[in-house]
């Protein structure tokens, strides 16, 4: 990774924490063109998640970073729902509960990766909890721009679950939270790069969930779909500028020679 000074794993965990659950508490506000809310949410936690796969990816996971993507979203979809289901009668309290709950499962299999497993990865176990964290965000976050709140009852199983929606919001999350360093790696990675990118895989699956959400919410849909679109256009310019940058920064070393000197 670059020597070039970073924001730390703090700050963007702050940063995903708060403004993926001011996301997700705001999309009910005054439904459903409050629903937004929910997928900008999920981008903030989708940009924490990202970097959380950069930070245990770059010890040589290599084919690993999928996977650290689709058990992010397998942890985040179960703590998710347990969290949502299980304060039925208190629903302000659903997403913290699920917060919770998925930074301790994504903490036990930190510890069983590092410690049974023996992967030898020394920020394994705060990785993954970071990572099951923002995956139950980003899975409420989706889920709350398509049914217009995350009640569970009353909105999710009808809008998310019953419909099938509740498929793209797993594979198009995860995508978007391992797509990044995957498309980044390398030895001139670098984090502004990969947050960049970050945020345009973000906005272009709040794009998609758009699509769904007009299919379930109506006309408040297009909103989610065209504030996608136009974020997605503006964060991949800035990742293809960061791209340009670094590659005119690459020095050339010419032909590879025929024969040995």
């Amino acid at each position: 990774m670059s020597d070039i000074k970073e924001i730390s794993p703090n700050t963007l965990a702050l940063f995903g924490i708060i403004g993926g659950l001011i996301g997700i508490y705001l999309s009910p506000l005054y439904p459903p063109f409050t629903s937004t809310f929910g997928a900008l949410g999920a981008i903030c936690a989708v940009i924490w998640g990202a970097e959380a796969v950069r930070r245990v990816a770059k010890y040589g996971l290599g084919t690993g970073v999928p996977s650290i993507g689709q058990i992010a979203m397998g942890m985040g979809i179960i703590a998710a729902m347990f969290g949502l289901a299980i304060v039925k009668a208190m629903p302000l309290a659903g997403p913290i509960v699920s917060l919770i709950t998925a930074s301790v499962i994504g903490f036990i299999i930190g510890w069983f990766a590092q410690n049974v497993i023996k992967m030898k990865i020394p920020v394994m176990i705060r990785c993954m909890t970071e990572i099951a964290a923002a995956g139950a965000l980003v899975i409420i976050g989706f889920s709350a721009a398509v049914a217009g709140s995350y009640d569970f009852t009353r909105s999710l199983i009808p809008l998310v679950f019953d419909n099938g929606v509740m498929l793209a919001v797993f594979w198009v999350g995860a995508m978007a939270m391992l797509h990044p360093f995957n498309a980044c790696l390398g030895p001139d990675e670098k984090q502004k790069r990969l947050l960049y990118l970050a945020a345009s895989t973000g906005a272009i699956t709040m794009a998609i969930i758009g699509i769904a959400a007009v299919m379930t919410l109506g006309a408040s849909g297009v909103i989610t779909l065209l504030l996608g679109i136009i974020l997605w256009l503006i964060f991949y310019k800035k990742f293809w500028d960061e791209v340009y940058k670094d590659a005119a920064a690459v020095v050339g070393t010419g032909l590879i020679p025929k024969t040995e000197a």
